[in-house]
């Protein structure tokens, strides 16, 4: 893909105006709403020309997010975790993949077992 999920792109198909603030909702994982009444009281609490220059400038310089960047939403939540702490992301991704490899390992215990020749033989004797 030469699209990279890390990296910080102006949400046009969640915008409001621009898509500043769905791009930093998608970046962060903060939801949206939350991002845009920031954004309101910061500009109205005192930095009413900064953050109108910032947004301006962010929506001059970042890139439209690709259609279809992520497969899935369960997609969108990884990559936004990685962003956020990549060595927590990486934690979780090998803890799935040992809970994967501990259930595939008992599966295969159970299935070489002798245990299951008798319980075959069960199931041949109920019929």
């Amino acid at each position: 893909m030469s699209a990279s999920r890390t990296q910080f792109y102006l949400d046009k198909q969640n915008a409001k105006w621009k898509g500043v603030c769905a791009g930093i909702a998608d970046y962060t994982g903060i939801d949206v709403l939350i991002v845009r009444v920031s954004v309101v009281l910061l500009t109205l609490a005192g930095g009413f020309p900064w953050t109108l220059i910032a947004y301006w400038l962010v929506a001059w310089m970042g890139q439209p997010k690709p259609f279809g960047l992520y497969e899935t939403p369960d997609d969108a939540k990884f990559w936004q975790g990685v962003r956020s702490n990549p060595k927590r992301s990486t934690a979780e991704v090998r803890s799935k993949f040992r809970e994967i490899d501990r259930r595939l390992a008992d599966i295969e215990t159970h299935y070489t077992s002798r245990s299951s020749s008798s319980l075959a033989a069960e199931i041949d004797s109920l019929r």
